[in-house]
C-alpha cells in the first residue's frame, strides 16, 4: 500500500486535533469535577460546623445544669453539716446545764457537811473541856492521897518507888541469871546428845550405794563389719548421728564396740538407744537416724515420767503435779561432783524423814522437801540461776506448800528456814554429801566446763544447736543456712574461738568446728 507524505502529514494533523480535544474534554471534565467535590465538602463543611455549634450548645447546657446540681448538692452538704453542728452545740449545752445542775447539788450538800461538821466540832470542844475539868478534879485527888500516903510513911513517894524498885530488880537478875544459865547448859548438853543419836540413828537406818557416774558409753557390735556402717559413705551416717544427738561417736581399734562420749547423761542415753535400734534394725542412713532419734528422745520422755513416778511412789509422795514427775526423772541422769542427785534426793528424803520423826516434827513433809529439794539440777544447765532459787521457783510453780518451798530455797544457808523440817533436810543434805566417796570435784568441774562452752557458743547469732565433745577440746556447732552464708560460717567459727579464749579457762587447745548444711527435700507422687 502506497501512502504519500502527504497523507502522512493529514493523518498528523487529525492526531493532534483529536489528542487537543480529548486534553479539553478530559480538562472540562476533571474541573467540574474538582467543583463538585468542592461543593460537596463545602456542604459536609457546614453541616459539621452546625452540628459543632448545636454540640457545644448541649454541652454548655449540661455543664450549667450539672454545675447547677453541684451547687444544690454542696448546699445540701454544707446545711447538713450545720445542722450537725448545731445538733452537737445543743448536746453540749445540755451537758453543760446538768454539769452546772450537778455542781449546785453538791454545793448544797457541801453546805449541809459543813454545817454537820461544825455541830460535831462544837460537841467534841464541849466534851474536851468536862474531860479537862474531870482531868483536874482526879488530879487533885491523886495529889491528897499522895500527900496523906507521905505522911503515914514518913518519906516521899519517888523515895518509896525506888526502894521497891531497886530491891525487884536485884532479886529478879539474880533469879534470871542463874535460871538461863542452868536451861542453856542443860539445853546445850541435851541438845547435842540428842542431836548426835538422832543423826547416828538416821546413818544406820539408811545406806545407800554410791557410785561415780562416767561420761562414757560402750555399744556392743555383732561384727567389726557394722563399724563401717556406722561411719557411711565419706562419714555421713556419723556426722549425723553425732549431730543429732549432741554426743562424740568414738570408732577406733576396741574390737566390737563404739564409745559414745558426752557430759550430758540424757543426750548419752538416747544416742545408746538410738544406735542400737540403728545396729539392730540394720538401716543406717542419715534420714533413717533421723527417725529413730526423735523416737528415741520420744521415748525417754516417756521413760523419765516413769522414773519420776517411781520415785514419789517410793518415798510414798502422792497429790503432786502432772509435771513434777518428769522433772523428778531428769535427776536419773544428772550428777553433782559424780553423785546421782535422784538417788541423792531419796537419801536425803530418808534421812529428813527418820530425823524428823525422832524429834516428833512432820514427817511426810519432811521426806517430801527432802526428795524436792534439788528439783532446781533438773534445769540449772539450761536457766539463769542457783539450783535451789530455780528449785524453789519450780515448786512453787507446782502449787507445793511453803514449808518445802522454804526448804529447797534454803538448803545451802542462802537464806532463813522457817520450819524445822527446811533445817532439817539442810542436814540430811549435808550428811549424804559428806559420806565418803559419795562425790568427786573434778567431775563437776569439768560439767561445769563443757555448759560453758556450749552455752557460749549458742550465745552467738544464727547458731541452731551447739555441743562440746571429745571431752570439751571440741565444740561442734550447727548453724541455720538460712541465716549465714559461707563466708558468715568462717566469721563465726573465729568469733567463737576468740570469745572462748577470752571468757574460759582451759588446758590445751580447743577446736571450734562449724557446720552449715544445704539439704533439699522433694516427694515424687
Amino acid at each position: 500500500m502506497h501512502i504519500t507524505i502527504q497523507t502522512v502529514l493529514i493523518w498528523i494533523g487529525a492526531g493532534a486535533a483529536v489528542g487537543t480535544a480529548a486534553f479539553w474534554l478530559g480538562y472540562t471534565v476533571r474541573r467540574r469535577i474538582a467543583e463538585s467535590k468542592i461543593k460537596t465538602a463545602e456542604t459536609i463543611a457546614e453541616k459539621i460546623i452546625d452540628e459543632a455549634q448545636r454540640e457545644s450548645e448541649n454541652v454548655k447546657r449540661a455543664a450549667v445544669l450539672e454545675a447547677r446540681d453541684e451547687a444544690l448538692k454542696q448546699k445540701e452538704v454544707v446545711e447538713k453539716e450545720l445542722d450537725s453542728k448545731r445538733k452537737e452545740l445543743r448536746d453540749e449545752e445540755n451537758r453543760i446545764y446538768q454539769k452546772t445542775q450537778n455542781l449546785k447539788n453538791r454545793e448544797s450538800e457541801i453546805g449541809k457537811l459543813d454545817q454537820q461538821l461544825q455541830s460535831r466540832k462544837t460537841a467534841i470542844n464541849d466534851r474536851d473541856k468536862a474531860l479537862k475539868i474531870k482531868e483536874e478534879a482526879l488530879a487533885k485527888k491523886t495529889e491528897e492521897q499522895n500527900r496523906m500516903l507521905e505522911r503515914i510513911s514518913g518519906m516521899t513517894a519517888e523515895e518509896a518507888k525506888k526502894i521497891l524498885m531497886d530491891n525487884l530488880v536485884s532479886q529478879v537478875e539474880h533469879e534470871a541469871a542463874r535460871t538461863i544459865k542452868e536451861a542453856k547448859e542443860r539445853a546445850i548438853q541435851e541438845g547435842e546428845r540428842e542431836a548426835r543419836n538422832i543423826i547416828s540413828q538416821a546413818i544406820q537406818r539408811c545406806a545407800s550405794d554410791h557410785t561415780v557416774e562416767a561420761t562414757v558409753s560402750v555399744v556392743e557390735l555383732p561384727n567389726d563389719e557394722m563399724k563401717g556402717r556406722i561411719i557411711g559413705r565419706e562419714g555421713r551416717n556419723i556426722r549425723s548421728i553425732e549431730a543429732e544427738c549432741g554426743v562424740d561417736l568414738i570408732v577406733d581399734d576396741t574390737p566390737g564396740a563404739v564409745i559414745i562420749s558426752s557430759f550430758d547423761q540424757v543426750r548419752r542415753e538416747i544416742a545408746r538407744q538410738s544406735l542400737e535400734t540403728l545396729i539392730t534394725d540394720g538401716r543406717i542412713h542419715p534420714g533413717r537416724v533421723e527417725e529413730i532419734v526423735a523416737k528415741c528422745r520420744k521415748d525417754m520422755d516417756e521413760h523419765l515420767v516413769q522414773v519420776g513416778e517411781d520415785a514419789l511412789f517410793e518415798i510414798n509422795i502422792s497429790d503432786t503435779h502432772p509435771d513434777l514427775a518428769k522433772m523428778l526423772g531428769r535427776l536419773k541422769y544428772r550428777t553433782s561432783y559424780g553423785q546421782n542427785v535422784l538417788h541423792h534426793s531419796k537419801e536425803v528424803a530418808y534421812l529428813a524423814g527418820i530425823m524428823a520423826n525422832e524429834l516428833g516434827a512432820d514427817y511426810y513433809n519432811a521426806r517430801r522437801a527432802g526428795l524436792l529439794h534439788d528439783l532446781g539440777k533438773a534445769i540449772d544447765r539450761d536457766v539463769e540461776g542457783t539450783h535451789a532459787q530455780l528449785g524453789a521457783d519450780m515448786l512453787k510453780k507446782f502449787g507445793e506448800s511453803e514449808t518445802v518451798i522454804n526448804a529447797a530455797a534454803t538448803h545451802h544457808g542462802n537464806g532463813e528456814p522457817n520450819s524445822v523440817e527446811s533445817v532439817l533436810v539442810a542436814a540430811a543434805d549435808a550428811i549424804s554429801a559428806a559420806r565418803p566417796g559419795a562425790r568427786r570435784e573434778p567431775l563437776e568441774n569439768y560439767i561445769k566446763r563443757i555448759t560453758e562452752l556450749e552455752e557460749l557458743a549458742d550465745s552467738f547469732s544464727g547458731v541452731s544447736k551447739a555441743y562440746a565433745i571429745q571431752a570439751g577440746r571440741e565444740v561442734r556447732i550447727i548453724v541455720e543456712q538460712e541465716r549465714l552464708n559461707d563466708a558468715e560460717t568462717a566469721e563465726l567459727a573465729y568469733r567463737v574461738a576468740k570469745k572462748i579464749e577470752e571468757e574460759i579457762d582451759y588446758p590445751g587447745k580447743i577446736k571450734v568446728v562449724v557446720i552449715r548444711e544445704t539439704r533439699a527435700v522433694e516427694y515424687a507422687s
